[in-house]
């Protein structure tokens, strides 16, 4: 596997394009157009809330139709708890994207971000199509420039590329993603969009985006919000001309491994940009009996705003995260736990056997004051392990939340 430069534009076949249509923002590009120059495979995974953005189901029944070509982002408006004029500015935007791109309107996938319960400003909206269809570029640039279009309150753009071989040919998984508040497991309140040029089979599309979202996506939390415009959309044009995977061998292994690192990088880019934040923090819990165990520990420590707080304070009150693990709901037995804290100024055991371990809280304070921080977890049950990602809870976590709509 070999990283390369860009992003959803880094395949071959996809083209990016942005602009700034005065959604929201007066000051910064705010729209993105995606777009592949033949019809995509199309696989997708959405929000878990109850209360489902428009966008979310105008997607949700294009991914079941099974193909896609364009797809069509706003930032600064969610059109979120809108009712039939939600629907309708998506069904507006999918015909004249369609129309400007010549291609059926049930081809064209929409995602919003942003404030919830605000109409879209559709003149505005159909306007930026018409700017940015001329615009579209395969380079580099072009997608870069998108990443940042669909920014919130992200504090930079959030993008990787990779290459793999796969049945002699070069394959590229490319993806862009924006997400800094608003995000909890079980979908996190995120918009992504992955590229690729593989040739593959719906239905193995899908399924390996589902099962990868389990360890990637769905295992970080900034603030224990799920929203209600999670997207993560997958499209596969066949560009790379290799066989095409139809069953579970070793191609299609190799496509989940460079699938999973891109999800997994825009995953933790998003945890580390938490609102507020001053440092990604990474929870692994090993040594467990099954992978389920070790998700919910995991998560209960990495999602807990007692542990969050003493990680910005960078202060090893280590009785925090046993807490969050003994109100998760998984079995172990605590007098067994093993807890480690480690960054790029080292590695400290804390607790033994589910006691203080004899450490200095200087050089704990000290392994706490870097950028990335791990908690590691040792159950000693078993084989079993699973990662984690969240951040520390600041004071600038309220004073963003608190003006967001202003």
């Amino acid at each position: 596997m070999k990283q390369v430069r860009g992003g959803v534009t880094a395949a071959k076949g996809f083209f990016a394009a942005s602009t700034a249509a005065e959604i929201k923002y007066k000051d910064r590009k705010d729209m993105a157009l995606l777009y592949s120059e033949v019809p995509c495979k199309a696989a997708g995974t959405f929000t878990s809330n109850i209360v489902k953005a428009a966008p979310v189901l105008w997607d949700r029944d294009i991914v079941a139709g099974g193909f896609a070509q364009a797809v069509v982002v706003n930032a600064g408006i969610a059109n979120a708890c809108t009712g039939r004029e939600g629907m309708e500015f998506c069904r507006q935007t999918a015909e004249h994207a369609g129309a400007a791109l010549h291609i059926s309107a049930d081809r064209v996938l929409v995602a919003s971000t942003g404030v919830i319960g605000m109409p879209l400003p559709m003149e505005r909206i159909l306007k930026g199509i018409d700017a940015m269809v001329p615009a579209l570029g395969e380079d580099a640039d072009s997608g870069h420039e998108a990443a940042l279009a669909i920014m919130t309150t992200d504090t930079h753009e959030k993008e990787v590329a990779v290459e793999v071989r796969i049945g002699g040919q070069t394959v590229t998984v490319g993806g862009m993603c924006k997400g800094s508040g608003m995000i909890h497991p079980n979908m996190c309140t995120m918009l992504s969009f992955v590229t690729t040029d593989v040739s593959i089979s719906g239905e193995l599309l899908q399924e390996a985006l589902r099962e990868d979202v389990k360890d990637t996506y769905n295992m970080i939390s900034v603030d224990g919000d799920t929203s209600t415009n999670d997207t993560c959309l997958l499209l596969a044009n066949g560009k790379a001309e290799n066989v095409e995977i139809t069953e579970k061998n070793e191609d299609y292994e190799t496509f989940k491994r460079a699938l999973n690192f891109v999800n997994e990088t825009l995953a933790k880019e998003m945890a580390g940009d938490g609102e507020g934040a001053t440092a990604l923090f990474e929870v692994k819990v090993e040594g467990a009996e099954t992978k389920e165990q070790a998700r919910r520990l995991s998560r209960a420590v990495v999602t807990s705003n007692l542990t969050k707080a003493a990680i910005y304070g960078h202060d090893a009150n280590w009785g925090r995260i046993l807490c969050a693990m003994g109100y998760s709901g998984a079995e172990f037995d605590p007098e067994k736990v093993d807890l480690y804290f480690e960054s790029s100024a080292g590695k400290l055991k804390i607790v033994e056997n589910g006691q203080a371990a004899d450490y200095s809280e200087e050089e704990a304070a000290k392994i706490l004051s870097e950028p990335i921080v791990t908690a590691t977890a040792d159950l000693k049950m078993g084989k079993e392990q699973a990662v984690a990602w969240g951040c520390d809870l600041t004071f600038d976590y309220i004073k963003i939340n608190a003006d967001y709509r202003s």
